[in-house]
């Protein structure tokens, strides 16, 4: 995270005349402590609000009981300083709260930060819209999942969740050389995976409807569709539209998966910018839309809750983390159950004003 280019020096003793409270939840591995204080208690001073509340995640704890102890505190804004995994911790406990989540992008992935989107490379940026942001309601994921012994287990999530190759690809990353070169990592991962690209057989069955049986080599429900780098998995995900998006991969050889690297890396942003512009909402444009959604080696769905069986046990992913083998797995959506503090028009302004090169 890089400092503030524009940091202001402001007294010490500015009077706390609305005396909200924000907590920040880091990771001690993914931030540089002393500049994180030093943002942050310059825009809280700013701001006029009480003194901000800091907790360290734990290798046993990342974040959870630190926004447990940040509600009981009083905290009306609690930040995530880490990655995906700090930041789902959080959230989980922030969701159903009085509390609203804010974001200090930190980690390699960031994934719920480029979905909103919010300033990912930008500290003051981001520090700034904790004390002077707007909030919105986002939708929020729960998975039930249950193992091969039976038992079972209650997550909450942002992005997505699912089982297959991206599952694999986590498991198989190599974490000395993610710090290394972040992303990056997960393509040796991706290469060492699709050796072992098994297809895997499961039932299915989304809101009620009748069970279908199909076979895929990967299954993802999200509720976000951008990934790192640039590349949309879900072109007509939204994060507070009340429902999940559901991909199925099924490819066939070689070329099934280069057309899915296609779609993810170039055609389905296409695809999503003509939905939204004026052209999706014509016969023309809903019929291109509709089309791309039928190619073969993809299958989307839609809806509020979704239900699958395996027939063996097989590596589960939520937001970036692998947690294991399940053999079977229950989804569901709060619609708007996460208010997060998002940029407001001055640091929208700000953002553009840095990618805007000067003549």
């Amino acid at each position: 995270m890089s400092t503030p280019s524009d940091a202001t020096a402001v007294p010490e003793d500015a009077p706390a005349t609305e005396q909200r409270t924000a907590a920040v939840i880091y990771n001690p591995v993914k931030v540089h402590l002393p500049t994180l204080k030093r943002t942050v208690n310059r825009y809280q001073r700013e701001a006029g609000w009480a003194e901000t509340k800091w907790f360290a995640t734990s290798e046993e704890d990342p974040g959870g009981g630190m926004a447990r102890e940040a509600l009981e505190a009083g905290a009306d804004v609690i930040a995530a300083a880490g990655g995906d995994g700090t930041v789902r911790a959080v959230a989980e406990v922030v969701h159903g709260s009085d509390a609203v989540l804010a974001l200090l992008p930190s980690g390699t992935g960031n994934l719920l930060a480029r979905n909103i989107p919010a300033p990912i490379d930008d500290l003051g940026a981001s520090a700034h819209t904790i004390f002077h942001g707007e909030d919105r309601p986002i939708d929020f994921g729960t998975v039930g999942v249950e193992r091969k012994d039976g038992s079972r287990e209650q997550f909450g999530f942002l992005v997505m969740a699912g089982l297959g190759l991206d599952a694999r690809m986590l498991a198989n990353t190599n974490d000395d050389l993610k710090k290394k070169v972040g992303w990056l990592a997960y393509v040796d991962s991706l290469v060492r995976s699709l050796r072992d690209a098994s297809a895997f057989e499961f039932r299915y069955r989304l809101d009620g409807e009748s069970n279908r049986s199909v076979r895929a080599h990967s299954l993802i429900v999200g509720n976000c569709g951008m990934l790192q780098a640039g590349a949309t998995l879900l072109p007509d995900a939204e994060i507070d539209d009340g429902v999940f998006d559901i991909v199925v991969m099924r490819p066939r050889g070689f070329f099934g998966w280069f057309r899915i690297a296609a779609r993810m890396l170039w055609e389905n942003a296409i695809l999503r910018s003509v939905r939204r512009s004026a052209l999706g909402k014509t016969e023309i444009g809903k019929r291109i839309v509709t089309k791309a959604r039928e190619e073969r080696p993809l299958r989307y769905l839609r809806g509020e809750e979704f239900t699958a069986r395996l027939e063996r046990p097989d590596e589960f992913e939520i937001d970036g983390d692998p947690v294991g083998e399940v053999v079977a797995f229950r989804a569901r959506i709060d619609p708007g159950g996460l208010t997060v503090r998002v940029a407001g028009p001055e640091d929208q302004t700000r953002a553009t004003r840095r990618r805007t090169p000067r003549s």
